[in-house]
C-alpha cells in the first residue's frame, strides 16, 4: 500500500500544493496512491494524537508513506526521528519529495537508523543527567526528596489510627498481625509497626 500524507497547520493553508507535489512525483515514478491521509493540525502536536499516529499503527512491511517534506511530519528533530524510527521498525518505507529522503532497506536508511538511535540515547542520558543534577541541587537546598517521612510521635499520621479500637480488640483476642492485616487489607508489617510503636509497649 502507498499512502500520501498531507498536513497543514491551519484552515488558512491549503492542502492542494502538497497533493499536487505528491501526485506529480508518483506519476513520474509510475506509482499509485492507495490512500490519502490529510489533517489540519499543528506539527508540534504529538504524532500519536494525530491521524499520522493511526497510520503508523496500520502500516506494515513494504508499505510506503509519501509526504512533501520532513517538516510535514513534525516541528522538531526528535519527533521526526521518532516517527522515522517507528516506520523503520515496521519495515515501512517513508519518502519525502523536497528533501529527497528514501527511508527503506538500504545503506542510507541503516545510517539514518544508527543516527536516530544514537541521538535518542544521547537525549535520554542528558535528561537523566539533568534530573540527577536537579535532585542534587534540591537536596543541597535542604529539600526532602521522595516519600514523606513518618512521624512516629503522632498516631494520626498512620493509616491504621482510624481502626485503632478494632486493632486493640483483635490484639486482646490474641489475633496475629497477619490476620489483622487481612481484615484491614494492608500489609502485615504495617500492623506490626503500628502495634509495636503505639500499643504493645
Amino acid at each position: 500500500m502507498i499512502y500520501g500524507y498531507i498536513r497543514v497547520s491551519s484552515n488558512k493553508q491549503t492542502v492542494e500544493n502538497q497533493r499536487f507535489e505528491i501526485e506529480r512525483f508518483c506519476a513520474a515514478k509510475g506509482l499509485h496512491i492507495d490512500g490519502w491521509i490529510e489533517e489540519t493540525i499543528s506539527g508540534a502536536k504529538s504524532y500519536s494524537k494525530r491521524r499520522l499516529g493511526v497510520l503508523l499503527k496500520r502500516v506494515g512491511k513494504d508499505d510506503v508513506i509519501i509526504c512533501s517534506e520532513l517538516s510535514r511530519l513534525g516541528r522538531n528533530l526528535f519527533m521526526i526521528m521518532e516517527i522515522l524510527s517507528v516506520a523503520m521498525k515496521k519495515d515501512c518505507r517513508l519518502w519525502t519529495i523536497k528533501d529527497g529522503y528514501r527511508l527503506g532497506d538500504d545503506i542510507q536508511s541503516k545510517v539514518l537508523a544508527f543516527a536516530f538511535g544514537l541521538s535518542a540515547e544521547i537525549e535520554r542520558k542528558l535528561i537523566s543527567q539533568r534530573t540527577k543534577e536537579a535532585l542534587a541541587r534540591r537536596r543541597a537546598e535542604g529539600a526532602h526528596i521522595g516519600r514523606p517521612k513518618g512521624i512516629t510521635t503522632q498516631k494520626s499520621w498512620y493509616k491504621l489510627s482510624k481502626n485503632e479500637a478494632a486493632v486493640v480488640r483483635w490484639r486482646e483476642q490474641g489475633m496475629s498481625f497477619s490476620a489483622i492485616a487481612r481484615k484491614l487489607r494492608c500489609h502485615r508489617n504495617t500492623v506490626s509497626r503500628y502495634c509495636t510503636r503505639f500499643m504493645d509497649n
